[in-house]
Order: structure tokens, then C-alpha cells, then sequence
């Protein structure tokens, strides 16, 4: 029971300090105290691509990527034993893993110090770089380029500070893991690399470049599957719209060719199997010959200005960045539901925020993966926006996956940059392996089979991910 007398028993300045925190406590409570003040009113400010840069199965570099896409060239090839990563793994476990997989084709990154190949030695090998895995070492050779091409080097302190990075991935080094797994089978954790943790974060990636450059803006990565690329620029958008960044270095990186990741997505059966004996024609978007798409690997990394930031530099402006709409599926862990209502109101979205009418949309750099389901939704959804654009043969469509493979968390960004290139270029980019395109398709609604020279003044990427996220980036010829 409490003692009556127990405040008698407290000295005199503690008894006044507590009949202070009383008053306060009551007066806080007191509904004539005014509230704060509502935030400062935020007027988004526009934001345009100043700078490209990627590492891709067409090659190292934009301008080799981009020259090979146009020309209808492909990047995937038939993969070997040695492409699965197991180096710690005895030869017969190597052979065994290699010949329980059912899809042998995947789109891998060129290697080599020639020019438009990934040099290993630049990006990987160096003693400074034993935190650094491929898939980081992507990141790095991409927005090396574009911050390159954007002419964008600062030793200025606020201008570092508002740089920020916005690179995502999709599943990290899983290679890493893999082999860290099996040190723990054969009792030997205690030669775990001490790098092994910061190997495999995805965050790494954003994190090695803003180190690299001395960037101490936003430091951001996002992960949504497949579309980690283009929320990632989405994000890094919104960032300078509302002030949080002047420049931003955006986009996605992947490097998923292992035992894992290919047994993984094997066993989901999401991968092709029919074309094991004919790379070149395995990844068909739209095709009805398509029967899972083909794994691949690289990066795409843009920079995003804001406008009057890169006019008053002289910065060479690609194209601006105007639409960014994002939807969930709530329905399926790896398909979309039937009615495509996700990817519709994802890009009306989009449209909307851009302030661009559907007509308007010149071209569409499709999500199509080269699987049965998702590709018939997507052409559908895409089929209910643009109506009678689309059907009367003015609006260009294509998945440049058939040239490149599907590139996981790398795929929105890489596929965001060709759509800013359509618009720069004025050429819509072709789909590859279309013998017979799907019954979705009639008239003028109709993939492009081989690149298009035209204008080009609005285009829209689409990306979706398992989990049922979508995204679309909408761009529009610079202002």
C-alpha cells in the first residue's frame, strides 16, 4: 500500500521540480496550444537524363550495346560448366549440378580488355576490390560511363552533397553464398572472408559508387524483382523533384548467371527449355513459339538532373524524365492476374502524372519476358491504354529482351536507357525471334521485327516483378 505520508519525505527541490512537470503535463494536454505550422508547400521541379551508361550481353558500353541492338544482334549464348560458378566444388559435382539443369542458354556479359568487353581486371581483380563482387563491379563499370558522359565531376563539397545514388539489384551474389555454404559443410567457416557480408548486400552496389565519387546525397537501393531497375530511377526522380538531390545516379545491376540462381529459377520453370540446341532463337517476346525466359546479367545506370541545374552547367540534356506510376498486383507471387489491371494502372499512371495523353505515346519498351502468360497480359493491358493508337499502327511497341535476355533487377534500367535512346536516336528499337507473333496481336497492333527510324517524342519502359509490383517510366523529348 502506498505511504500517504511519502511526499513529506521528498526534499524541497525535488517537490518543486515535480509540481513543474505536472503544470507541463496538463498545459501540454491543453487544447489552446497552437499546433505546428503545416510543411513547407513542395513544388516538383522537372527533372531530365543528362548521362547513359551499361554493361550488357551486346557488349560494354552504351554505344556498342546500342549499335548491336538496332543492328538485330543477340547476346545469348549456350553456357558451360565453368559459367555456374563452382570453382570450390569438385569436377564431378560441377558436371552433375551442370547436367540436372534443364535450361542451358543464358545472356552473359562479354569479358575481355577489348573495346565494348567487360575488363575483369579493371573492375574485379585489384587487392582494393576483395569487397567487391560482380555484380558491384557492373554498377561501377556503368556509372563510371555515364557520369562520364554527363560530364559530371565535382570536388565541390555542397555539390557532392547533393549528388545521391539510387542502384538496386535483384538477388545479390548468390555465387557468394553458395560458396559459403559449402565451407560450412566442410567445416571450414573459419575461412569465410571477413568481406563475405559486404559482397552480398545489394546496398553495396550504391554504396561503392557513392564512395568512389564522394557523393553524400540520398544513398538509396531499392529491390522489387524485375522492376528494381525502374523504381530505382523512379525513386532517385521523386528525390530531386521535392529537393533531396540536385543529380542523382540511378538504375539497376544484376549478375545471376550460377548454379543457384539458374536451379532456382529451373526448378519455377520460368526458364526457357525448348532452345537449349539454338541460343540465338530462345528468347521470343510475344512469339507463340516463347516458353520462359532466358537469364541474363549487367547494368544500366543513368544520371537525372534537375532541369535548370543542367541548363545552367551546359549539361547535354538525352531526354526528360515526366512520368513515374507504380501499382501491385495483390494477387500472385509470380503471375499477373488475367486482366492485367496492375500493368493498366500502372502506366495510366504514369500518363498521368506526365501530363501526356495516350496518343501521345510514340513508342512502348514492353516488360515481355518471353513467357506464355506474361506476355499475353501485358499486350493485352497495353492493347485496353492506347485502343485505338495502338490498333491504328502510330504507336511502335517491343520487348528488346530478345536480344539481350532478361536481366532481373538490371532489366528496367537497361531497358529505361534504350527507351531515352529511342527518343534520342529516333529509331524504335526491333523484338527478335517473332515467326508468329501472338493471337493478341491483329492490324496494325503489331511488335516491330526490325528497327524503326521515326520520330520519337514520348516513350514509355514497363517493368513488373514477382510479387505482382509494376512500374512505368514515361520520357519525353528534351524540353
Amino acid at each position: 500500500m502506498a505511504n500517504p505520508s511519502r511526499r513529506m519525505l521528498l526534499s524541497p527541490s525535488v517537490s518543486r521540480r515535480v509540481r513543474r512537470i505536472s503544470s507541463f503535463t496538463s498545459s501540454s494536454s491543453s487544447p489552446s496550444l497552437e499546433s505546428f505550422e503545416p510543411p513547407p508547400a513542395v513544388t516538383p521541379r522537372r527533372v531530365v537524363v543528362t548521362g547513359l551508361g551499361m554493361v550488357t550481353p551486346l557488349g560494354c558500353g552504351v554505344e556498342t550495346t546500342w549499335k548491336r541492338l538496332i543492328e538485330g544482334k543477340c547476346g545469348i549464348r549456350a553456357i558451360t560448366p565453368e559459367d555456374l560458378k563452382m570453382g570450390n566444388f569438385d569436377s564431378e559435382t560441377r558436371l552433375h549440378t551442370f547436367q540436372q539443369l534443364t535450361s542451358k542458354v543464358a545472356a552473359t556479359v562479354p569479358g575481355g580488355t577489348n573495346q565494348g568487353e567487360f575488363n575483369e581486371e579493371l573492375w574485379l581483380s585489384s587487392k582494393e576490390h576483395r569487397s567487391i563482387t560482380r555484380f558491384i563491379g557492373y554498377a561501377l563499370c556503368a556509372a563510371d560511363e555515364a557520369l562520364r558522359d554527363a560530364k559530371w565531376v565535382t570536388t565541390e563539397q555542397e555539390q557532392k552533397e547533393m549528388t545521391g545514388v539510387s542502384i538496386g539489384g535483384g538477388t545479390g551474389s548468390i555465387s557468394d553464398i553458395l560458396d559459403a555454404a559449402q565451407m560450412i559443410c566442410e567445416k571450414r567457416l573459419r575461412r569465410l572472408s571477413p568481406f563475405f557480408i559486404p559482397r552480398i548486400l545489394i546496398n553495396m552496389a550504391s554504396g561503392h559508387v557513392s564512395m568512389k565519387y564522394g557523393f553524400q546525397g540520398p544513398n538509396h537501393a531499392a529491390v522489387t524483382a524485375c522492376a528494381t531497375g525502374a523504381h530505382s530511377i523512379g525513386d532517385a526522380a521523386r528525390m530531386i523533384q521535392f529537393g533531396d538531390a540536385n543529380v542523382m545516379v540511378a538504375g539497376g545491376t544484376e549478375s545471376s548467371i550460377d548454379a543457384l540462381s539458374i536451379a532456382g529459377f529451373c526448378r519455377s520453370r520460368a526458364l526457357t527449355t525448348k532452345y537449349n540446341s539454338c541460343p540465338e532463337e530462345s528468347s521470343r517476346p510475344f512469339d507463340c513459339g516463347r516458353d520462359g525466359f532466358v537469364i541474363g546479367e549487367g547494368s544500366g545506370v543513368i544520371v537525372l538532373e534537375e532541369l535548370e541545374h543542367a541548363k545552367k552547367r551546359g549539361a547535354k540534356i538525352y531526354a526528360e524524365f515526366r512520368g513515374y506510376g507504380m501499382s501491385g498486383d495483390a494477387y500472385h507471387i509470380t503471375q499477373p492476374h488475367g486482366d492485367g489491371k496492375g500493368a493498366i494502372l500502372a502506366m495510366t499512371r504514369a500518363l498521368k502524372q506526365s501530363n501526356v495523353h495516350a496518343n501521345q505515346v510514340d513508342y512502348v519498351n514492353a516488360h515481355a519476358t518471353s513467357t506464355p502468360l506474361g506476355d499475353a497480359v501485358e499486350a493485352k493491358a497495353i492493347k485496353t491504354i492506347f485502343s485505338d493508337h495502338a490498333s491504328s499502327g502510330a504507336l511502335a511497341l517491343s520487348s528488346t529482351k530478345g536480344a539481350i535476355g532478361h536481366l532481373l533487377g538490371a532489366a528496367g534500367a537497361v531497358e529505361a536507357i534504350f527507351t531515352v535512346l529511342a527518343i534520342h536516336k529516333g529509331i524504335a528499337p526491333l523484338t527478335l525471334n517473332i515467326t508468329r507473333p501472338d493471337p493478341v496481336f491483329s492490324d496494325g497492333f503489331m511488335p516491330l521485327t526490325v528497327s524503326k527510324e521515326m520520330p520519337v517524342r514520348a516513350a514509355m519502359s514497363n517493368s513488373f516483378g514477382f510479387g505482382g509490383t509494376n512500374t512505368s517510366l514515361l520520357f519525353t523529348s528534351a524540353p
